[in-house]
């Protein structure tokens, strides 16, 4: 009887461990094929600076802002209290506490109401994944499933992090990054204990205790968080008094939107990215729109401004300012004026000088005529309808004297000025495509602030042309940010101005005196202002950086009184103190030395009047290439070459010229001619006037 009863204890043990075993099975496989909803959602793309600092972040397709958080970004602090409230037992349990969800149930039936939830931290992820209801039974038991689910394919570090980026902070605000952005203004790295309270207690309710809405209400929730913190222990006294006393804040913070411009060109450029990375400094970039927006004030209501700031020994940029505000209409801020095709005034000065210095044609301290000149129809003025007289050549460039400017663009020719702008990456726009004329070396021709910035580096180089970067994750090619649209501009690399002529221009324009007598380290600048008071420009380097300030209206229309020297260099004195210690300008390169007026050769000791229409039996000779010459023209390289500029000093009209006894120009009245060689090598130039007369040279083209 006893044997029989014990088998029958056993069989009803092992049947009550085979239905438990099966139970179990089931149970696992129930867990195991639990249908995980997508457990990665697009974040809010991102655009960082240099150092990870968040420039601007774009919103998701469906118009939430779920910006990305990594677990260390966030306040240690702040964890602790949230899983004091939320999930105390959150390392120790599987996805579902039980002790939690009987407590919730037991407190719901002595009080007849919830006092206490029992979701774990995990199945609130669970219930934002998946967006199913969890008031009933069912809902309740598939938010569990999935809580269970969860936990065996992710470790407790990814389900907090999941739940920090997805967790309701009102509106269309997802995660704690986005809610400390927009309520507080700042990253949750730092969080104090009213707002660590403050973002515990809104996703409990995000809709009903939305600070924009019923902060009173959010209030009070705070202020039953914080009681609870000092409880347990992680808030004291003192502590708990000062978050009482705390603000809860009453509207919505905009995000950060540093470069607001080159920031949209790059989210658009590859929207598919979810973070990018640029050049920028974000301190900087911040300080600069700061700077920007006072001193657009103090312009006027409806003037624009724009910064660009690159380092000219990488080429890359470190702030952009496209506008004082982009959000201002009254300035169109939405137009990126660091991009826009302006005038560029005196601004290219500095290149018809380094091309004359370059050719030999003048030196720094050569003497030049500043007095009433026509050039064939072309009668330029200066900027004060006043005239100097003979002047030195460093004066006539520090004092942005037009018509020295124009005198030595006719002797290097318009269309190597143009040349070389192409060879510092700038691509200028001439009226109606016509062929380039004197009048480009006064402003008669269309750049961008970018592109003065790439010429002004070049020149602060040593003359080699800098391609400027704004992207930390690819190089600059013909669809970055920074290119105008439709740009195809090839990577330069052939010199800009050979080394000796790019430093002379940089010791002329390091002596410019500053506006207002401010006292500054040493910098190179140049100042600009566009017929019609339109534009005023300043550009300047050191011996790192380089930066250009534009000033004037976004729609074209005249500013009265609006001048470089008056607007924008100032604006760039502050600039370069923005910037810190100041970088040397580098010495002069080797063979170059200090040179006063008495000691160049008679041929550099004045320059010629070479457009000055002569009948005069006067010796003919020829003024422009100097005899033993070696002149580059790029003949060797694939791109097009650039064409020889021919100057004739005395003898009487026409003149023929002839290379290798070859004719190649036959001008009746003018005295400068172009010719474009064949191919590089030593020439023999010859000139023959109308009396017979002749004059030769020998020199080196390459």
């Amino acid at each position: 009887m006893m044997r029989r009863y014990r088998i029958g204890l056993l069989l009803a043990v092992g049947l009550v461990i085979g239905a438990g075993a099966g139970v179990w099975l089931w149970f696992d496989d129930w867990i195991d094929t639990a249908p995980l909803p997508e457990i990665t959602l697009a974040t809010s793309p991102q655009i960082l600076d240099r150092e990870g600092r968040l420039l601007r972040a774009f919103p998701v397709a469906d118009g939430r802002w779920r910006l990305p958080v990594a677990l260390d970004a966030v306040d240690p602090r702040y964890l602790d209290r949230l899983l004091a409230i939320e999930d105390r037992r959150f390392r120790d349990h599987a996805g579902v506490d039980p002790l939690a969800l009987m407590r919730a149930a037991w407190q719901w039936l002595r009080y007849g109401r919830i006092v206490s939830g029992g979701s774990t931290i995990t199945m609130q992820l669970a219930r934002l994944l998946d967006g199913r209801s969890t008031r009933d039974l069912a809902g309740k038991l598939h938010q569990m499933r999935l809580a269970l689910a969860l936990e065996r394919r992710l470790d407790k570090d990814a389900i907090i992090k999941a739940y920090l980026n997805l967790t309701p902070q009102g509106g269309n605000l997802e995660g704690v990054r986005a809610g400390a952005l927009a309520w507080f203004g700042h990253e949750p790295h730092r969080l104090t204990a009213a707002e660590s309270a403050l973002l515990i207690a809104l996703p409990q309710a995000p809709e009903a205790r939305r600070p924009d809405r019923d902060p009173e209400t959010l209030r009070r929730a705070r202020a039953a968080i914080l009681q609870r913190l000092h409880a347990a222990g992680l808030i004291d006294t003192i502590e708990l008094a000062g978050a009482l006393r705390d603000p809860v804040p009453s509207a919505r913070r905009a995000f950060p939107m540093r470069a607001a411009h080159l920031a949209w060109r790059t989210h658009r450029a590859h929207p598919e990215r979810p973070i990018q990375r640029l050049t920028l400094d974000a301190r900087l970039q911040e300080r600069l729109e700061t700077l920007a927006a006072e001193r657009a004030r103090a312009l006027g209501e409806r003037v624009s401004l724009a910064i660009l700031v690159a380092d000219h020994t990488t080429g890359e940029i470190h702030a952009s300012v496209g506008s004082p505000d982009p959000l201002d209409e009254a300035r169109r801020g939405h137009v990126d004026m660091t991009r826009a095709i302006r005038s560029p005034g005196s601004t290219l000065k500095p290149l018809i000088y380094g091309l004359a210095f370059e050719d030999g044609i003048a030196h720094p301290e050569s003497l030049i005529e500043d007095r009433p000149t026509g050039f064939d129809g072309y009668a330029p003025t200066n900027f004060d309808r006043a005239f100097q007289g003979t002047v030195s050549v460093r004066h006539a460039l520090q004092a942005s004297l037009n018509i020295p400017a124009v005198r030595l663009l006719e002797a290097v020719g318009p269309a190597r000025l143009t040349a070389r702008l192409r060879r510092a990456g700038v691509e200028p726009v001439l009226p109606d495509g016509s062929a380039p004329g004197l009048a480009i070396g006064l402003g008669g021709v269309g750049v961008t602030l970018t592109d003065l910035v790439r010429l002004y580096a070049a020149i602060a180089r040593g003359g080699s042309p800098v391609v400027l970067r704004v992207s930390l994750e690819r190089e600059t090619t013909d669809d970055d940010p920074i290119r105008r649209h439709g740009s195809r501009i090839a990577r330069p690399s052939r010199p800009v101005l050979n080394e000796r002529a790019a430093w002379l221009v940089g010791s002329i324009l390091a002596g410019v005196p500053a506006p207002d007598r401010a006292t500054v380290e040493r910098i190179a600048f140049k100042t600009g202002t566009s017929y019609g008071y339109r534009d005023a420009w300043a550009i300047g380097f050191d011996g790192r950086w380089v930066v250009g300030v534009w000033t004037g209206r976004a729609d074209g229309a005249p500013v009265p009184g609006l001048a470089g020297i008056e607007a924008a260099a100032p604006i760039l004195i502050d600039v370069f103190a923005q910037l810190g210690r100041r970088a040397p300008l580098p010495p002069p390169p080797p063979g170059v030395r200090p040179m006063t007026h008495a000691q160049l050769p008679e041929i550099l000791r004045h320059v010629p009047a070479a457009s000055r229409a002569s009948a005069s039996a006067t010796a003919l000779e020829i003024a422009y290439p100097p005899p033993g010459a070696r002149i580059d023209l790029g003949l060797g390289a694939a791109a097009r070459a650039e064409s020889l500029a021919l100057r004739v000093r005395g003898g009487t009209p026409p003149f023929t010229w002839f290379a290798d006894s070859g004719p190649i120009a036959r001008e009746p009245f003018s005295r400068a001619s172009r010719w474009t060689p064949a191919g590089p090598g030593y020439v023999t130039l010859v000139v023959v006037d109308g009396r017979g007369e002749s004059a030769r040279v020998r020199v080196r083209l390459d």
